[in-house]
């Protein structure tokens, strides 16, 4: 289950090509938005799922957002246009949002304290593998049947998985710990969110790193393939990538007890300002036009996932500090509305790629900047 949403994102990506060939040929930039509009469903649906949880049960909401992602899956596989393949990829997102939120807490049922956090170690093991195995994945089933049979690939995971679940996991919410859904609830959660100092910064720090990190993962096909002519290498250096970055949780957990969160998201944004900063000095330059381009472009791209890893969860951490009284609806209102402001910002960044990384670079830096004059802001609400 943990692994729907990043399969559902990574598997496309050797695709992007392919789609944009067949159902957008004057505008290949728009096949970008087979990735963000699945961001985008997948961001609205988190604000209910949670809730819709609470009421109905987690197993009902997990196998109600199945039918969901299956249907869009299925519409996507049988749409001849790029509009309706996107409008299929929105409801995929809105179904995989089911176990996204409702896993954890089938998690948060069932474990406490060192329990739970073995068992999220175990979802952080997923969170690693899967975006490293599932381009190389998409770019067999690619080979074998073409990119339409990615999306029967999906069909076929979400039955299995939902199986396993439906037969070897109980239902972990009883009837008597159930709360009805109330539009009337979600709406004075939203108020008490928004009315928050702290909680609204943090939710535009968020959007900006999120922006970052979605802007990177629909384009970085495209530049493999237009900038350096390594579309058939993309899935392994793609998937090393992944699985380096992995190491950026562990260096988060080495460092943000001592540092603190704040300040570890501070230098994280500052370092990645510059990063961005010398690579589009470089290019504009001519200084990297040549052997270390896309070397130095590697370095780059890995840094945006380091700087994901290095700050997303202790972003989370701080806005979930103040809302302990409404942590779950809290959780799920950050999410979702952090999430749909990222698609928002990314897909102007996305649609500026002109065949070079510099348009990606500039957008990057700014979102990085901008994360960083506002975490500072976070520190003197924080002092008060």
């Amino acid at each position: 289950m943990f692994a729907t949403v990043a399969l559902s994102i990574d598997a496309m990506l050797p695709a992007m090509g392919e789609i944009a060939a067949e159902l957008a040929p004057q505008a290949p930039n728009r096949a970008q938005l087979v990735i963000t509009s699945f961001v985008l469903g997948m961001g609205i649906g988190t604000l209910f799922t949670g809730p819709l949880s609470d009421t109905f049960g987690r197993k009902a909401v997990i196998h109600g957002g199945a039918v969901v992602y299956i249907l869009g899956a299925v519409l996507a596989w049988l749409a001849n246009s790029l509009e309706l393949v996107l409008a299929a990829r929105v409801l995929q997102g809105l179904g995989a949002a089911g176990p996204r939120i409702a896993v954890l807490a089938i998690v948060r049922d069932l474990y406490n304290g060192r329990e739970m956090a073995k068992i999220m170690s175990f979802a952080m093991i997923v969170f690693s593998l899967v975006p490293a195995i599932a381009p190389l994945a998409g770019a067999a089933i690619i080979w074998l049947t073409g990119w339409r049979g990615i999306f029967a690939a999906f069909v076929v995971f979400s039955l299995i998985s939902n199986l396993w679940l439906g037969l070897r996991q109980p239902e972990t919410l009883t009837p008597g710990n159930r709360r009805p859904f109330s539009a009337r609830t979600i709406g004075a959660g939203i108020a008490e969110v928004f009315a928050i100092r702290r909680v609204v910064l943090v939710i535009v720090v968020l959007s900006l790193t999120f922006a970052a990190l979605f802007t990177t993962i629909s384009t970085t096909q495209q530049v493999f393939d237009q900038s350096f002519g390594r579309a058939a290498d993309f899935p392994y250096w793609f998937g090393a990538i992944a699985l380096i970055s992995a190491l950026a949780s562990l260096l988060n957990a080495r460092v943000v007890v001592r540092l603190g969160m704040r300040r570890v998201i501070t230098l994280t944004l500052v370092a990645e300002t510059a990063l961005s900063a010398v690579l589009i000095l470089g290019i504009t330059t001519g200084a990297l036009i040549g052997p270390l381009y896309f070397p130095f472009y590697l370095v780059w791209l890995l840094s945006i996932f380091f700087m994901a890893g290095l700050t997303i969860g202790n972003l989370n951490a701080l806005g979930m500090e103040p809302l302990g009284h409404l942590a779950g609806l809290g959780a799920s209102i950050i999410g979702s509305v952090a999430t749909t402001a990222a698609v928002v910002i990314a897909i102007p960044i996305g649609f500026a790629f002109d065949g070079t990384p510099l348009p990606l670079a500039i957008g990057i830096l700014i979102c990085s900047a901008l994360g960083w004059v506002i975490t500072r802001w976070i520190d003197d609400v924080a002092q008060v």
